[in-house]
């Protein structure tokens, strides 16, 4: 199964070769220019020779990359550390007695923000991902849901769900971690999407993106408000006065300045191809898998086989297959640095585990 381009062949080259790594899912890979860029980054604190400015610049270009990797104007961009503190923001504009639809089992960080509103009478409502769109009604006021299951990689219909919320007047906020960086996202699609850019982003944990539509940003209290979020940022770091950004930059959180040294590199890397490409490549190699199993295809770069004891996923690391348990599964996750190689023995040791038989290599 060859890549499909020279420059999706070129991606997979800018990251060191580590067989059997399956789970981008937890933790991305760092390409070679990101472990490089943050080893130059400690050197130079070391040294007394860390700059502040720089650092901010680190923060531009990984605004810039983002907005060009899920085509939005990077004006329309925040940053942050983690999703939750994001979503944190919608939630609280969100009105007393408001109805939020999520996914029954999506990740917490998408649905605690909300349960921590009950006091003033906010209901989250939990459906099946089937029947997201289905289950938006007449008086339901946003509808949060991850783009792709972090449990097991299944993909939401993001058109029916915006359709039936647009049928209602209800908002949209999509998570996109499990996606960006291997499915095609268009976050101008949504009211607000949220995504920590540690797994398929490639970057080090410690860095978010928050997109809003303007009119959708308006109604939002930046209740993260903080000098960087300062229209001037190094004007901004005292009193009295607050004259926030005009923009999304209002909703920024002060960020970990490390974080975003080693993001810039890995996201200028993945803005750099075309996210079909990325997908092709990565739920190409899932696919093999599952046909080399008996199972259907489904398009995901996430294959989840059942292992309720563990035991799967434990010989699947004795014979160099990083996969992570999730959900009473074993959940593998193919990515740019991953190879037919990856699939013939990840296909191996899940057939002969099923089978009882001992993995010969």
């Amino acid at each position: 199964m060859p890549l499909t381009t020279t420059a999706l062949a070129d991606l997979r080259d800018a990251f060191a070769p580590v067989t059997g790594y399956l789970d981008a899912a937890t933790l991305g890979l760092p390409p070679r220019a990101t472990a490089d860029a943050l080893r130059d980054a400690l050197d130079a604190w070391q040294s007394g020779r860390a700059d502040a400015a720089g650092y901010d610049a680190a923060v531009r270009r990984s605004r810039a990359a983002y907005a060009r990797l899920v085509g939005v104007p990077v004006e329309h961009v925040a940053v942050g550390s983690q999703t939750s503190s994001l979503v944190g923001v919608v939630a609280a504009a969100l009105p007393d007695g408001a109805e939020v639809v999520v996914v029954d089992g999506d990740f917490t960080s998408l649905v605690f923000p909300f349960l921590a509103h009950a006091d003033r009478g906010v209901r989250v409502r939990h459906v099946p991902l089937d029947r997201l769109a289905e289950e938006v009604r007449p008086g339901t006021d946003l509808v949060a849901f991850s783009l792709v299951q972090s449990r097991d990689g299944r993909v939401a219909d993001a058109d029916g769900v915006r359709a039936a919320a647009a049928a209602v007047g209800a908002r949209t906020l999509c998570d996109t971690t499990q996606a960006a960086g291997w499915f095609p996202v268009d976050a101008a699609r949504f009211d607000v999407t949220v995504c920590s850019a540690y797994k398929w982003l490639c970057g080090p944990r410690g860095a978010a993106f928050l997109t809003v539509r303007p009119e959708v940003a308006a109604t939002l209290r930046p209740v993260h408000a903080g000098w960087y979020a300062g229209a001037d940022v190094w004007s901004s770091v005292y009193g009295p006065e607050m004259t926030l950004a005009h923009d999304a930059r209002r909703f920024d959180v002060s960020p970990a300045w490390l974080c975003w040294v080693g993001l810039a590199p890995a996201l200028e890397l993945l803005a750099g191809v075309d996210p079909r490409d990325v997908r092709a490549h990565d739920a190409g190699l899932a696919d093999a898998l599952r046909a080399r199993l008996g199972l259907e295809p489904t398009g995901s770069a996430i294959v989840a086989l059942p292992d309720a004891t563990g035991t799967l996923r434990t010989r699947l690391a004795e014979h160099g297959v990083r996969a992570a348990g999730r959900a009473g599964g074993v959940r593998l996750a193919f990515h740019v640095w991953c190879t037919e190689a990856d699939v013939e023995r990840a296909a191996e040791v899940v057939a002969q585990a099923q089978a009882g038989r001992t993995f010969d290599a």
